[in-house]
């Protein structure tokens, strides 16, 4: 009978560390188990006494507070924290900033799916939703990019319509003139504006993301609201932020560029300020920028302001005509017409007074922009490169129904089904990670790990989005003109990846190295102690740490070998959505338990495994994205068809994270941990995750090439000028004139092939002569010959591609210019 106790052992403790039992269970049922062995064993009374009164002083040990922090937390305590590195403010700030989000659900290993569905889906104001369609519509209009491009700037009628109507001044407050819009309002604004172009996109959303504005709001002295704000509401000043330096770009904590607290004259009197060197590059809007944010290293060596003479990152607002501050120079940010170049000076003399906030926040600037930049991140890119997709989504969809090549839409074709799959897919994703991020900015939060999410992933799959894109359209995508839908963005797609912190290492040392601290229910919190020297603090974390590890363990192994079948979710869910909020749920306890095996196993050497923290991170971002999924699907009322995109997106994520999975576990340096991972916790029973069905791609690939309810959602707020001229007008034209003739093709097909009329040859007719013989041969109407001839028109205008001069005209723009520049041109011919 003995064998049945010991064999009754391990589901106990799994069962314990499932429900994360607290200690005491622990040692009750460990006593009782102890107990009954020892009776089943025939132990005798004195030697099962005797096993008792020993687990009893082994568990009093843990039990006993007091006694455990002497015995058992003192030596680990010591230990941790001589292995604790050495940190400065600035990485403190930087690891401290911000708040923790949904992604910490994901992190503790059982998310709580009610708070999820509890969240509030964005919905815009009726002011909002009023300026979105009015204004914002109105400026998509009064935006010609092939125009814009040629002159390498917006109209001046542009530039007066963004400052009159308010689109520099959205997020400020309306006591300071501003709109006072939500965040989603200013993504929703950003979406729409980046379906037209790229550069009345850019110049809205840096005043209103990444500007001065976002920071006077937080830290600027009253006096500094009340005369910028105003100004900057309605366009008297436009902003700019200067923060990358040529030697730092993603290290921005590191910039060289800095200043020394002295005295100096300012307006004609002497006051206590601060002389600054400062060479930045980059900048958005610098060129003809009024004012401009800057970020340097402040020093006060004779101890004018304190007694620290290193007084840190800080920021400043600084007139354009300031004396010594020179702007003016542009970049050409691969051949994008937004204003972007460098902001220099040397020795500049500024008063106290520019700092923002004033003299007392001297040394408080990287704390300021990484609460406040985490925001505009959540908001610029994510928005920007969404409208890149939606546009991408619209235009090539009805593109590959309009175009035929074989006598078939080439959108039937399986190859391009698959590209314009993963263009529908990502397109939905990408929104739902947006819309659900901006919500959480509105709800108060500056989730700086979730902002680098939306920001790598979204300006990723966009990539992967406009490169399928320019694969469906072919040769027409490569020849650049005002009839090119995808050319600039395709250009310009670097752009996103590159920028507020580059890609790269961005996936690598930010979303697993910093959301490893910041979303661990007790890393933070063990720094933290450890720091302070509280032992009392550490020893509630780290007891709290070892149990939360050990029921992650359990809660994998449990859920990996019953599929996950068995885990509770909330029943208001979508029934065909249950299944995934299981297995997610699964992927979040394997995510907490690898993370803790990596962390505990690594320690400090995980930072540089960047490859391994990547695909941490990468695990991490994917349960954030599939969560946004499950949460749009159900904030749209469970769209069943929409479905077809939610189902393509979550195995999507699923497939991808279960690789990520396999290669952290594949390249573990410790081998004995990787096969436990592997065989135990994570994959016990094989990789049960593939890529999405051929026959799910082919539904995705079908929503896009027909106009229906859920290709509008999906490409909602898209600007869709009615003019045939434009590619986007003229597209939507031949889609439903496309449909209305295909009943119609197929009928002289048809007729064709039972030999009801002889074409016979078509030489000199065009590819649209056999309707004409059609129609003579009495197989079609006058009015279906209509038709035929409305979408071969519109089809012509759909597929035609620019030309221009030899010389693209360059020389008759020339010899307008002056007669001096006429003459020497009629020289060199």
């Amino acid at each position: 009978m003995i064998w049945w106790f010991i064999a009754l052992l391990p589901p106990l403790a799994i069962a314990l560390a499932y429900g994360r039992a607290p200690l005491f269970a622990w040692a009750g049922a460990g006593f009782a188990w102890l107990a009954a062995a020892g009776w089943a064993g025939g132990w005798g009374l004195m030697a099962v006494a005797a096993v008792l009164a020993v687990y009893a002083g082994v568990m009093a040990i843990f039990l006993l507070q007091p006694v455990r922090r002497g015995l058992v937390t003192a030596p680990i305590f010591r230990a941790f924290r001589a292995a604790l590195p050495s940190m400065s403010q600035t990485e403190r700030d930087a690891l401290e900033a911000g708040t923790v989000w949904w992604e910490g659900e994901l992190f503790r290993g059982a998310p709580a799916w009610s708070k999820l569905l509890a969240y509030p889906w964005p919905k815009l104001t009726a002011e909002e939703r009023a300026f979105l369609d009015n204004e914002t519509s109105e400026l998509c209009r009064l935006t010609n990019d092939w125009q814009d491009n040629l002159r390498q700037d917006l109209s001046p009628e542009v530039w007066q319509y963004i400052k009159d109507k308010g689109f520099l001044g959205m997020i400020i407050p309306k006591e300071y003139g501003g709109k006072g819009f939500s965040a989603y309002a200013h993504s929703q604004v950003v979406t729409k504006l980046s379906t037209r172009a790229s550069a009345p996109a850019i110049t809205v959303m840096v005043p209103n993301s990444l500007g001065p504005a976002e920071l006077l709001l937080h830290y600027g002295t009253p006096e500094q609201k009340s005369h910028y704000l105003p100004r900057l509401a309605k366009g008297q000043e436009i902003p700019a932020f200067a923060l990358t330096s040529p030697w730092a770009g993603s290290d921005a904590a590191s910039i060289p560029d800095a200043g020394v607290v002295c005295k100096g004259q300012w307006q004609g009197r002497e006051v206590l300020g601060m002389r600054v060197s400062f060479d930045k590059r980059y900048i958005t809007l610098a060129p003809v920028c009024t004012v401009f944010g800057l970020a340097f290293r402040l020093y006060d060596p004779d101890g004018l302001l304190g007694t620290e003479p290193d007084l840190g990152i800080t920021c400043a607002l600084v007139p354009a005509a300031h004396p010594g501050v020179d702007t003016g120079r542009r970049h050409s940010p691969l051949s994008g017409i937004w204003m972007n170049g460098p902001v220099r000076g040397t020795d500049v003399f500024m008063p106290l007074d520019f700092i923002i906030g004033g003299p007392k926040m001297a040394g408080q600037g990287w704390r300021m922009l990484m609460e406040s930049l985490a925001a505009g991140r959540s908001i610029s890119l994510p928005g920007s490169n969404t409208g890149m997709q939606k546009m991408t989504a619209r235009a090539v969809g009805a593109y590959a129904r309009v175009r035929y090549q074989f006598k078939t839409a080439i959108g039937r074709f399986e190859g391009v089904e698959e590209a314009l799959t993963r263009i529908g897919a990502n397109t939905y994703l990408s929104d739902a990670a947006r819309v659900m991020t901006a919500g959480a900015i509105d709800l108060g939060e500056k989730p700086s790990v979730v902002s680098a999410i939306v920001k790598y992933h979204v300006t990723e799959r966009a990539r992967q989005t406009v490169n399928d894109g320019m694969d469906v359209i072919g040769g027409k995508g490569i020849c650049l003109g005002p009839q090119n839908m995808l050319g600039r963005a395709y250009q310009q797609i670097p752009v996103g990846i590159t920028v507020e912190g580059a890609n790269i290492l961005t996936r690598s040392l930010i979303l697993f190295g910093q959301g490893a601290i910041r979303c661990h229910p007790y890393v933070l919190d063990e720094m933290h102690a450890a720091q302070a020297n509280v032992l009392g603090a550490f020893d509630k974390a780290f007891w709290g740490h070892i149990g939360y590890t050990v029921s992650n363990a359990a809660r994998a192994l449990v859920m990996g070998i019953t599929g996950s079948h068995f885990v509770g979710v909330p029943a208001n869910v979508a029934p065909e959505t249950r299944r995934y909020y299981q297995q997610l749920t699964r992927f979040s306890a394997a995510f907490a338990f690898l993370a803790d095996i990596s962390m505990g196993t690594m320690g400090g050497a995980l930072k540089r495994k960047e490859k391994l923290s990547a695909r941490l991170g990468d695990i991490l971002s994917l349960m954030y994205l599939a969560s946004a999924v499950l949460r749009r699907y159900e904030a749209e009322g469970r769209q069943a068809a929409d479905a077809p995109l939610m189902h393509w997106a979550i195995w999507d994520c699923m497939f991808k994270a279960q690789n990520a999975f396999e290669g952290v576990i594949a390249n573990f340096p410790n081998k004995l941990f990787a096969t436990l991972l592997r065989r135990i916790v994570v994959f016990p029973l094989g990789r049960p995750y593939v890529v999405p069905s051929d026959q799910l791609g082919h539904e995705v690939a079908k929503l896009l090439i027909e106009p229906s309810a859920t290709r509008d959602r999906l490409t909602s707020d898209v600007y869709l000028p009615t003019d045939l001229e434009e590619p986007a007008g003229a597209l939507e034209a031949a889609l439903a004139a496309t449909l209305a003739a295909e009943p119609v093709e197929a009928k002289v097909r048809r007729a064709q092939k039972e030999g009801r009329f002889d074409p016979g040859l078509l030489v000199g007719g065009g590819v649209d002569a056999v309707w004409q013989r059609a129609l003579e041969a009495g197989v079609i109407t006058a009015d279906e010959f209509a038709v035929l001839r409305r979408r071969g028109e519109l089809r012509d205008k759909v597929i035609r591609v620019d030309d221009f001069p030899y010389d693209f005209g360059l020389r008759a723009a020339l010899a307008q210019i002056e007669p001096q520049a006429a003459a020497a041109v009629k020289a060199v011919a």
